[in-house]
């Protein structure tokens, strides 16, 4: 075998694994790796404008491919930038990577330049956070990060890369590529689920999470569809199926139906599937209660781990979601069809419906008409958080998987990056990036990165001078005692045509349609600045200050 340097094992090996594009910062720490990176043609270098940048783009990556989105940042300050993007992936359970340029091995212990213990740092919100210290066997951490992040519940994890490993010249064995065990589900527990469907009056099914993927959603459609059964989905997993599927109920999480709700805590027969049913899908635990009595809780998941961790289960079944979707399809069922699927899905219809407001300049619900009807159904919507997403939540159609990047964590400055990493990825669909005020200038800087690699997308800043979301919680808790949350802002359009974006402000709601169609009519990336009032508008379900304050 032919001596190599630890970065071009780490390259070699990352090629092998299937990897294409990398998101990166780049430091002095791991300077090899970018010199093994210059003679490789196989894998896209991404170079971002700040960590967090490059976490998000790796975890929204993650969540489009199925396999593991890949970061490299330096030691300490780049580091703890980018763990907002480990929390998020692992909240939301995708594969990624994030490699970390480390102290030289002879420094370690000594508090040296910009140094952290990272496996002690990131091992509570990764699924496997170590360090390499010898370059031959680079192969076999990069297999085993690998497996770890796609396995069970997908998720993080994070490699330590000491600067001075990485220029050592070694012998190395490379590792063929690793791929995802994919368990099948066991027989005896379909037919038991099966009979509880038959025996079930008001079943409901939650899907939409680990290990979600195209083929889950085809054949779990096709499986729902057939006996009527209604299907929610988990907070911000809006497109685990086409919304257009006559047995659509909607989304769980902020702001949901009135009527979805009552469907959760009426259903006698809860079948999730994907889902861990998190606190914002459950309302902090309140709709679906870890015991819930008077409800049978059927949960299929792809790791052992999640199944009765935090919930009574009446029938556990860990499989594969594609597996367990295409044997639930297949299986001969004597199941009656249940009406209650169509009922769910007109609710959700009717929900959904814009409600034209005049007593506002900029009514953003009939923006996101205008989108819906100018936009192609399979657009991919990314955005971060705060209120200004429940207009899309509530009022957006979603095409099916990868039409949906939003972040379960409830992550500010997602939404950008995010867009950054679907227009890279899928360069032929329109890619929207919807941002609050404060939400967008967390990383608003990544304009610079989607126009530097030459990305298609759309941003949508929704300004209303204040970070609205906490405001309505003030407003809740301390009517009218403002304080901290109001934002000065600057001129978004302006702004983003320093980037070298096309852009323009919107003040009316009859100027939406006419921008937009102008957006279209641009390439590279365009953002539309609208401005709104906090007083006016706090959420999609009309919610103002003066409402918040009992006037």
């Amino acid at each position: 075998m032919n001596q190599r340097t630890g970065g071009q094992i780490l390259v070699d090996n990352l090629v092998a694994q299937g990897c294409d594009r990398i998101f990166c910062v780049p430091g002095e720490s791991y300077l090899a790796v970018l010199d093994a990176l210059h003679d490789c043609d196989d894998i896209d270098l991404v170079v971002c404008r700040q960590e967090g940048g490059v976490s998000y783009m790796a975890a929204a990556d993650g969540a489009m491919t199925g396999r593991p989105g890949i970061a490299f940042v330096t030691r300490g300050p780049g580091a703890t930038n980018g763990s907002i993007g480990v929390h998020v992936a692992m909240q939301d359970s995708v594969p990624m990577i994030y490699f970390i340029g480390d102290v030289g091995r002879g420094d370690k212990d000594r508090e040296a330049f910009q140094e952290i213990d990272f496996p002690a740092m990131f091992g509570p919100v990764a699924k496997w956070a170590a360090k390499i210290d010898d370059a031959a066997r680079i192969p076999e951490y990069v297999a085993r990060a690998w497996s770890v992040a796609i396995s069970g519940r997908p998720g993080p994890v994070v490699l330590a890369l000491p600067e001075d490993m990485l220029r050592d010249a070694v012998e190395a064995l490379d590792r063929p590529k690793v791929t995802r065990p994919a368990q099948h589900p066991d027989p005896d527990a379909m037919a038991t689920l099966m009979e509880m469907l038959k025996d079930a009056s008001s079943p409901l099914a939650i899907v939409g999470g680990a290990d979600w993927c195209a083929g889950a959603s085809h054949y779990f459609r096709a499986f729902a569809e057939d006996i009527g059964l209604p299907v929610a989905c988990g907070f911000r997993r809006q497109d685990a199926i086409p919304n257009e599927s006559s047995i659509w109920a909607g989304n769980l999480g902020y702001g949901p139906n009135p009527k979805l709700v009552e469907r959760v805590r009426e259903a006698d027969l809860l079948l999730v599937v994907g889902a861990r049913l998190g606190e914002a899908t459950t309302d902090g635990y309140t709709l679906i209660t870890p015991d819930h009595p008077d409800q049978l809780l059927v949960h299929v998941h792809p790791d052992p781990n999640e199944l009765g961790r935090v919930y009574r289960t009446d029938l556990p079944i860990c499989a594969d979601m594609r597996e367990f979707s295409e044997e639930a399809s297949l299986w001969d069922h004597d199941i009656i069809d249940f009406d209650c699927g169509k009922q769910a899905h007109d609710e959700w219809l009717e929900w959904g419906k814009v409600q034209a407001r005049d007593d506002v300049a900029l009514d953003i619900g009939q923006c996101v008409a205008a989108m819906r009807a100018a936009l192609p159904a399979d657009s991919i919507i990314c955005n971060g958080a705060g209120n200004f997403s429940g207009w899309w939540h509530r009022h957006w159609h979603y095409g099916g998987p990868v039409c949906q990047l939003a972040p379960t964590a409830g992550a500010m400055g997602y939404g950008v990056p995010a867009a950054v990493a679907a227009a890279l990825r899928h360069p032929d669909r329109q890619v929207v990036a919807v941002a609050g005020d404060g939400d967008f200038l967390m990383n608003g800087q990544e304009l610079a990165t989607a126009v530097q690699h030459g990305c298609d997308m759309l941003v949508i800043v929704v300004d209303n001078g204040s970070y609205g979301t906490i405001r309505m919680h003030q407003e809740r808790n301390y009517p009218g005692r403002v304080s901290g949350t109001g934002l000065f802002n600057p001129d978004f359009a302006a702004l983003g045509a320093a980037y070298g974006c096309w852009s323009q402000t919107v003040i009316s709601t009859g100027e939406f349609a006419a921008a937009l169609d102008a957006a279209k009519a641009e390439s590279g990336v365009k953002l539309l600045h609208l401005k709104i009032y906090a007083e006016e508008q706090l959420t999609a379900g009309g919610l103002t200050v003066a409402k918040l304050r009992g006037a």
